[in-house]
């Protein structure tokens, strides 16, 4: 068995360690780091599988976080494809498949999400995929050839992206989802059936209020039997189906996570300075629930800029900076001629005020609750993320009305 001794120990290769790691070295130029990840690749950045490395504005080669020398500079350890299967918090010790045990002092969970796999007859077929990881990505992109069809299940952001993505590539689509538009947890009914509209006129057929019940190949194709009793033959399928927080090692030492109504654990409870309930355990990205002073309540965020933004906030404070988490994240997404920003509460169930220049397409719309602004989202509006926060961080009783032009 070998042992190593680190300062600072870092499991999770994503943004969010990445980023810890720069934040860490703010403080502390010379206290050693470790870097534990499961996946065979130095730490990448995720948004462009489903985004620019299918449109072309992006090489696999470009979406690597850092290079080899950022790590050896800055004194890094870094075992990539293991995982860490124990964490002790008393003797302060953490294990990994390789039969290495890994000494800390201070510990960063940023472990990140796993993705929810079907548990329906044929699930198992080789061409059913998923997109999470960057082998993911290489293994759809040798079934997604020109005049190729695919089934894409879900239509939350992961469906959505890969559906335009793939429709661009010249691939046959066919989206399925239970729901009756597209993203339905974030956009408003009027722009969520808008946007379902584009797609099919881009060629992609929707099927709505319908799920899959089995899968089964049929002269070398997918057929897909649905609830409702249709049958969509595929030559792949993509389950866009989202995640569930990787809680399994904080779960295991103790530590205290988030339940949700139901009673199952999604996430990791942090306090303000993303210290879990053992002190020197920190978290931070999609496995961390933090509590927002902007928002007035806990949230976990599986998004690009919280993941950046957290890790190097994380590091800071592993590294003694004692800084309250106060940064209120963004995100983002693309979806054929629509892109948005958007911050704060966006949840298709709030009231809304949409102030458009064309409807559907160009315009700001804001969410409310109790006549205050918690979210705004910005449709091919750019730059303009900051008075977006602000105006939500005003927390003041406002009359819909009065926000025509507030964001331009």
């Amino acid at each position: 068995m070998t042992e190593h001794h680190c300062d600072y120990l870092i499991i999770g290769a994503g943004l969010a360690g990445t980023s810890a790691i720069e934040g860490i070295r703010k403080l502390d130029p010379k206290g050693s780091i470790a870097l534990i990840g499961t996946e065979n690749h130095l730490p990448y950045d995720r948004p462009p599988l489903s985004k620019k490395l299918w449109s072309g504005k992006k090489k696999v080669g470009d979406i690597f976080l850092k290079d080899q020398a950022f790590y050896d500079q800055n004194g890094v350890t870094l075992a990539i494809g293991r995982t860490a299967i124990s964490l002790d918090t008393q003797r302060k010790e953490v294990r990994d498949d390789a039969a290495t045990t890994w000494r800390y002092g201070k510990l960063l969970l940023a472990t990140g999400g796993k993705i929810r796999k079907l548990t329906l007859p044929g699930g198992d077929l080789k061409e059913v995929c998923y997109l999470r990881t960057l082998d993911d990505y290489l293994r759809i992109r040798d079934y997604a050839v020109e005049g190729s069809s695919a089934l894409v299940i879900g239509g939350g952001f992961i469906g959505s992206e890969i559906a335009a993505a793939l429709t661009v590539n010249k691939v046959k689509v066919t989206m399925i989802f239970p729901g009756t538009r597209l993203v339905q947890h974030v956009f408003p009914e009027g722009l969520g059936l808008a946007i379902k509209r584009r797609y099919e006129e881009h060629g992609v057929q929707i099927v709505t209020g319908d799920a899959p019940a089995a899968f089964a190949r049929q002269n070398g194709r997918i057929v897909t039997t649905t609830r409702n009793g249709q049958t969509i033959e595929s030559d792949f399928v993509i389950a866009g189906i989202g995640v569930a927080p990787d809680v399994s090692l904080a779960q295991q030492a103790g530590l205290t996570l988030h339940r949700t109504n139901a009673g199952s654990d999604d996430g990791i409870s942090v306090n303000t300075f993303l210290q879990t309930s053992d002190p020197d355990i920190y978290a931070a990205g999609d496995n961390a629930w933090w509590y927002s002073p902007d928002l007035k309540q806990p949230l976990r965020l599986e998004h690009w800029d919280n993941a950046l933004n957290q890790g190097a906030w994380a590091g800071r404070n592993m590294a003694g900076a004692g800084e309250a988490f106060t940064y209120l994240p963004y995100f983002f997404s693309d979806l054929f001629e629509l892109g948005y920003e958007a911050v704060g509460r966006i949840n298709g169930t709030l009231e809304t005020y949409a102030d458009w220049k064309k409807v559907n397409d160009t315009g700001v719309i804001y969410f409310l609750e109790k006549s205050k602004v918690v979210g705004v989202m910005m449709c091919n509006v750019w730059d303009k993320v900051p008075m977006a926060r602000e105006l939500i961080r005003k927390n003041q009783v406002v009359v819909p009305d009065k926000l025509r032009g507030a964001i331009k």
